[in-house]
C-alpha cells in the first residue's frame, strides 16, 4: 500500500442521518464551541456516544447523511469529537462541502458490509484507489478513487489550512 489514510473503529448510522442528530438545536443555542458540543454528538439517536469514540475512529452511513441545515457546526463537531473520515452511500451537497472544508476524509461508497464496532484501516494504494481492510479479518474492499480535492483538504486539515500553507485554492 502506498499509503495509511485511516485506521479505527466503526460507528455505523443509517440513513437520512441530519444535522440535528448530528448535533441537536437545543444544543447550538447556547453555544458554539465544538469542545463543549462534542459531548452531545448524536445525543437525540445514540447516548453517550462521545464515551465510545477514540480519536481516528470512522462514521459509516447509509444515504443522505449530514441532509437538513447547512450549518458548519454539524461538521466541525464530527472532526472535534475525533472522527477524521465519513463513508456513506451519499452525502447531502451542504455537508460534504462544510465536512471537505474542515478536513473530514469523505467516501462515497456502499457501507452494507460494515457494522458497528469493526476496526478497520483505509490505505490509498498505487493505483490512487482507497482500500479498506478490516483487522480481524482477511477481507478487503475498494472504495474507488478520492478525488485530488478531497485528499489534499483532508491531508492539510482543511480549506482554510490549505490555503494559509499554498497561497491558492486545491484544483
Amino acid at each position: 500500500m502506498k499509503n495509511n489514510m485511516a485506521k479505527g473503529f466503526v460507528h455505523k448510522f443509517e440513513d437520512d442521518i441530519n444535522t440535528d442528530y448530528i448535533i441537536s438545536s437545543r444544543y447550538k443555542r447556547d453555544t458554539t464551541d465544538c469542545d463543549i458540543l462534542k459531548k452531545y454528538i448524536f445525543a437525540d439517536i445514540r447516548s453517550n456516544l462521545i464515551e465510545k469514540i477514540r480519536e481516528g475512529d470512522i462514521i459509516a452511513a447509509g444515504y443522505n447523511f449530514g441532509c437538513g441545515s447547512a450549518m458548519e457546526v454539524a461538521s466541525r463537531v464530527v472532526k472535534t469529537a475525533g472522527f477524521n473520515v465519513i463513508i456513506a452511500k451519499s452525502f447531502a451537497r451542504s455537508y460534504y462541502r462544510n465536512a471537505m472544508n474542515n478536513g473530514i476524509l469523505l467516501i462515497n461508497a456502499d457501507t452494507d458490509f460494515l457494522h458497528d464496532g469493526d476496526r478497520i484501516s483505509i490505505d490509498l494504494d498505487e493505483n490512487e484507489n482507497l482500500i479498506l481492510s478490516f483487522e480481524h479479518k482477511n477481507d478487503k474492499a475498494n472504495l474507488g478513487k478520492i478525488s485530488s480535492v478531497n485528499e489534499a483538504l483532508y491531508k492539510e486539515g482543511g480549506l482554510i489550512e490549505y490555503v494559509n500553507k499554498y497561497d491558492r485554492l486545491p484544483v
